[in-house]
């Protein structure tokens, strides 16, 4: 699926990894802008809508994993994480925050530009999906699901989700009582083909339970089927 330019932040304190990336991205086409510090990041966040955030994760400061904690609180906006660090559990520890990906220095031009093109044609898919198929209304466990109005509710409450919690919780939806594996949430929600890091599913679903349970449904809903993956109640 081909990817149009795009708006893309990049914050890293070191000049060099900077301007490496930036001038790259925009050879690409893409309009870049950039920021050395996590509190700048969150700033420049805020008054621009971006298509993709390449964070790295030592800033002074906020540091790029505090970054993506605030982000994730409002935004679904991809995350590229960028890091000297490249311990499985730097990986993992990012993955859970909310981050799309991860990409350990020293790196290649040609691997980033194709991270990049990866997270930008998932963010797409969602989009490009045809616009003359009906959305489904979809019910369980006392949760009603409008995808045409992009609206969840229990009873009378809204339930406040991100675009991508509520495509999580659609896809579970659509399959009632039935278990989904990690892989199989990935895919269906989102259109991610691989990822290799899946626990960024159990951040999303706790994420998930927290809203669901402030809209006063029982966040048991959503069972956790141990080894295997999540269903949700018929």
């Amino acid at each position: 699926m081909a990817t149009g330019p795009a708006r893309i932040l990049v914050v890293d304190d070191e000049d060099s990894i900077l301007e490496f990336v930036s001038y790259n991205l925009k050879k690409e086409g893409h309009e870049v802008d950039t920021a050395k510090t996590g509190d700048e990041a969150l700033e420049r966040a805020a008054a621009t809508r971006y298509d993709l955030i390449v964070l790295d994760i030592m800033l002074p400061g906020s540091d790029g994993y505090e970054v993506c904690r605030t982000l994730r609180a409002e935004s679904d906006v991809p995350v590229l994480f960028l890091s000297a660090r490249d311990t499985e559990l730097d990986k993992v520890v990012g993955l859970e925050l909310g981050g799309d990906d991860y990409l350990a220095k020293p790196f290649g031009i040609r691997e980033l530009q194709a991270r990049v093109k990866a997270l930008l044609r998932r963010r797409a898919a969602p989009a490009e999906r045809p616009s003359d198929l009906p959305g489904e209304h979809l019910e369980a466990s006392g949760i009603v699901l409008d995808e045409a109005a992009h609206e969840a509710r229990h009873g009378e409450i809204p339930i406040d989700l991100t675009p991508r919690e509520f495509e999580l919780l659609a896809t579970l939806m659509r399959y009632p009582g039935k278990v989904l594996t990690r892989e199989q949430l990935l895919r269906q929600a989102w259109g991610w083909e691989y990822l290799v890091e899946t626990k960024t599913v159990d951040t999303h679903i706790k994420r998930l339970r927290d809203k669901l349970a402030a809209a006063g449904v029982d966040p048991a809903v959503i069972e956790t089927v141990r080894g295997y993956g999540y269903r949700i109640g018929a």
